[in-house]
Formats: structure tokens, sequence, C-alpha cells
């Protein structure tokens, strides 16, 4: 049974008031007394009552994250390095699996209301949407809210934004620089961040590929629809030499729809993933993919919180560069 302040100060013959001074590392306690005190404590493995003391001290050191789909790696990867900065500064997170559906997402932040969370995280652009802020206005309207590859406007919400749209603009420039003539792109859900990705292939083909019939195809989530959707592209398409998929793991998937066609990679199509993860390292051959920072932005918005949560003034919108990392396929 664990032992309360109630128990140590019946041990110490002191009132409980004065136990929690020592506890709370307070002034005002004889220094017998304290030397006492921390002596019962440390024989009897007193460990502080957390919900209590946030009760007292109006904090609860609880961060919220939400994610969409906690099976989707790139943002699981990203909430891993948000929960260990936060952690090894002494606050816990509560992590919820929202899905697609935006009444659960309204949901969902009037639980982590109730639960008195300092700061909530919002996973991917997704969230970047009229639903999340009208409930973000009307549930947590003074805590801060940081939005990882997203951003809208409101009085406490911060945003980090990977530069996917000039990201993918390098991209097809350097299909065209790899002699390339007929670069196609294929995207799968969409999300603010994919339709970036996709802007910036537009204006890719407008810089590099001027006279280029625009290819852009979409598909679902699934590997059999990734792999249908390539396989279609490029039955529809043959003169296609280039493909930049929106993630790394349908590129992955291209792949191995290429090989089933006996077309060689990079010889007869070049490949190009983006998020730059493991499908990229993995693949055979492995995959020149658009670092969009996972690390840096997960990072930076554990650290925006912190820095919020302290006072200190944060920008409200930050945009973070991207990198290509090339590898055998293009």
């Amino acid at each position: 049974m664990q032992v309360t302040i109630y128990d140590i100060a019946k041990m110490a013959n002191v009132s409980a008031s004065t136990v929690s001074r020592v506890v709370n590392n307070k002034q005002n306690v004889n220094p017998k007394t304290r030397a006492k005190i921390m002596k019962l404590l440390a024989e009897n493995n007193y460990v502080p009552n957390e919900a209590a003391r946030g009760l007292v001290m109006q904090s609860s050191h609880m961060i919220g994250i939400l994610i969409t789909d906690i099976r989707t790696t790139q943002h699981t990867d990203g909430i891993y390095y948000i929960e260990r900065e936060l952690s090894a500064h002494g606050y816990s997170c509560l992590i919820h699996n929202t899905g697609r559906d935006e009444s659960n997402w309204i949901n969902y932040i009037q639980l982590l209301s109730q639960r008195k969370i300092e700061a909530l995280v919002l996973m991917g652009s997704i969230y970047q949407s009229d639903v999340v802020r009208e409930a973000i206005s009307l549930y947590l309207p003074s805590i801060p809210v940081v939005i990882c590859n997203g951003y809208f406007n409101a009085p406490n919400v911060y945003g980090l934004v990977s530069d996917e749209y000039n990201g993918v603009i390098e991209c097809v420039e350097l299909l065209a620089k790899k002699g390339r003539k007929h670069p196609s792109f294929l995207m799968n859900q969409t999300t603010p961040s994919n339709e970036q990705k996709k802007l910036g292939f537009e204006a890719g083909m407008a810089r590099c590929f001027p006279n280029e019939e625009l290819i852009v195809q979409e598909c679902g989530n699934g590997f059999t629809e990734i792999y249908d959707a390539t396989i279609r592209m490029l039955e529809q398409f043959p003169k296609i030499d280039g493909i930049i998929y929106s993630e790394d793991m349908l590129a992955a998937v291209g792949l191995r729809a290429l090989a089933d066609r006996n077309l060689r990679v990079p010889e007869d199509v070049a490949v190009i993933g983006i998020n730059n993860s493991d499908y990229a390292k993995l693949s055979i051959p492995t995959l020149t993919s658009l670092d969009n920072m996972l690390y840096d932005v997960s990072m930076t918005a554990a650290r925006n919180i912190l820095a919020l949560l302290s006072g200190q003034r944060v920008s409200k919108k930050m945009l973070i560069c991207t990198e290509i990392e090339e590898r055998q396929s293009t």
C-alpha cells in the first residue's frame, strides 16, 4: 500500500501541511524537522501523488497528442521524438488514435479538455481544418496547440510546415537533370500536405517541361490500390519515364509494379518517394526520396511547447526546408 503524506505526518508527529512543504521543497520548516521527515520519506519509499499535486498546483503536466492512424509510420515516428523530448522535461503524453471521422476529432478534443492537458499536438496536415479550429476555440481556447506539418490562424495555434511544395519542384528538376522527358505524379489520400506536393509537381512541370502533358493520378492507401494505380497509369501513358510518389510507401509498392512489368529502375523509369523513411532505405533498388525533415519538425514542435509553457515567445508559423536524398532509383 502506498504511503501518503498523512502517514508520514503521523510517524513524524507533525501536520500534513509540514510534510507537504518538505515534499515540495518549501521554506519555513525547521531544519531538524525537515531532516526527520526526509528520512521517513526515504525509508518508506514515498512517491508523490502527481494527480493530487496537479490539483493543488493547477498543473497536470499532461500533453495531448492526436493522430488519425497510429499505423502510419511517419507520424508514429514523429510522436516518438515528441514524447521522448517532453518526457525528459517531466511531461506525460496522452495519445489518441482519432481516425479520419471529423466528429471523432471534436470528441477527442473535448475529452482532452476534460483531462486538463496543458498543450496539444496535432500530427499531420489533415487536422488543418475548420472543424478542428472550431473545436479548439470551444474546448481548448487558452492552451498552446502545435500542428506538425500544418497551420491555421487562431490565437493559440502554432504551425510547423515542411516546404514540400518547393521540395517537389526540386524533385521534378532532378528528373529533368537525369534526362527524363515524361514525369508523372501519383498520390494517395487528399490532405493539405498532398495538395502542396501536387501543386509543387505542377509548378515543376511548368518550369522544366512546359509543353509536356501533366500526368497526375490518385489512388487509395492499400497496397493493391497503389499497385493497380501504378499499372493503370503505365498502361494509359506508356511514355512515362519518371514517377514521383506522394509517400515512400507508395513508391515501394510502385517498384514492385514496375518489376512485374519488366521495367528497369532507373533505366526505364526513375522513381522518387517522399518522407525519406525506412521504406526508401530497404527498397530494391534503394529509393531516392524527399526528406521532409520529420525529426526536425517533431523536435521543434516539442521544444516550442516547452517554450510556450514557460512563457517564451514562439513564431506562429515556421517553414522547414526539405532535402532530396538521392539513391539508386534515380
